[in-house]
């Protein structure tokens, strides 16, 4: 029985030895967490194709954020490395299954409590997972296909209720409390409604925006950076608190014009937030956003004439925030 480090022990170990296709079942998972492991598994220059059914979906629905982020990964991020479908129909799937395969011989395989998401395969929550026949738990996970629906199928969303996020996450505590509230359909858009938030100025303690760091991180063609390379600054009110993150641990940024940035912090003490895959996708972001050409400096004039110099973020929960901007 394992206990410790599933990380390394679960997801990252059988790639180490060989092993290059994953196929999971898992109750519950974040487009972060799936985003954390296949970095992972590039840093460690490990072709691995993992294939996931997300399994409760028939009875708490999806949040957009991850919705988005799987589709993200698919069609951007990691195109051949990523498959993820949904469980369309009852009964709902609780189960957290692990399948490792070498081209097409089975490996290893577990099962257990973990879902796939960060907080469960980190030190902050407690899991047991345990070896199982790797070839059955392939066979369970095949019973499944035929209820599933992929992310990226046009139709999804008719047999998946995907909710904006907020509601998402006060159906399924009310739900928890209040099973008679299954089948509302009825959901609010305010994202201030009882999640906690911080407002981050994108102007330097003198009231400037700088020119060579934060959003024009890029602007240094001595370095030959690219021109969008950018981050959010935090001062260290926010980076010493236990709002984001820890460094490392990804977390999914659904913007208020429904963009999905997959994030992480970076620098000492964790005082930037970036975008990992592309230090360039924030940069072009919030130059899409003031209108003004891609990887030209942005002035502080330009947030002005927007009408804002800095965002909120609102924490959904610990893999999964909503910037208003």
């Amino acid at each position: 029985m394992i206990t410790q480090n599933l990380f390394d022990e679960i997801l990252i170990k059988p790639a180490k030895e060989g092993c290059d296709k994953l196929y999971i079942v898992s109750g519950y998972a974040t487009s972060a967490m799936a985003f954390h492991h296949l970095e992972n598994l590039k840093k460690l220059n490990r072709d691995v194709k993992i294939e996931l059914i997300v399994g409760m979906c028939p009875q708490d629905g999806l949040s957009l954020s991850n919705h988005k982020g799987f589709q993200q990964l698919i069609q951007t991020d990691f195109p051949d490395n990523f498959q993820c479908s949904y469980i369309m129909q009852p009964p709902a799937t609780h189960s957290k299954v692990y399948s490792w395969f070498s081209e097409d011989t089975p490996r290893y395989g577990f099962i257990g409590s973990a879902n796939y998401t960060q907080l469960a395969f980190s030190d902050r929550q407690r899991e047991v997972v345990d070896s199982c026949d790797p070839e059955n738990a392939y066979d369970y996970f095949g019973s499944l296909i035929n209820d599933t629906i992929y992310c990226t199928h046009p139709d999804a969303k008719n047999f998946v209720q995907i909710y904006n996020d907020n509601f998402y996450l006060t159906k399924k505590r009310a739900l928890e409390l209040i099973p008679e509230l299954k089948d509302t359909k009825t959901s609010p858009t305010d994202f201030e409604l009882g999640l906690p938030n911080i407002t981050v100025s994108l102007l330097d303690n003198t009231g400037k925006l700088p020119q060579r760091s934060g959003l024009n991180w890029g602007q240094r063609p001595e370095h030959k950076r690219e021109p969008n390379q950018a981050y959010i600054r935090l001062t260290s009110e926010i980076y010493k608190s236990d709002f984001f993150p820890p460094i490392k641990i990804h977390f999914t940024v659904l913007t208020d014009d429904s963009k999905i940035l997959i994030c992480s912090r970076a620098q000492q003490n964790g005082k930037a937030i970036h975008t990992p895959h592309n230090n360039s996708l924030i940069g072009e972001y919030f130059r899409s956003r003031l209108d003004i050409p891609s990887g030209r400096s942005i002035k502080k004039s330009d947030l002005i004439k927007y009408g804002r110099t800095d965002l909120t973020f609102y924490k959904i929960d610990n893999e999964t925030y909503f910037m208003d901007f």
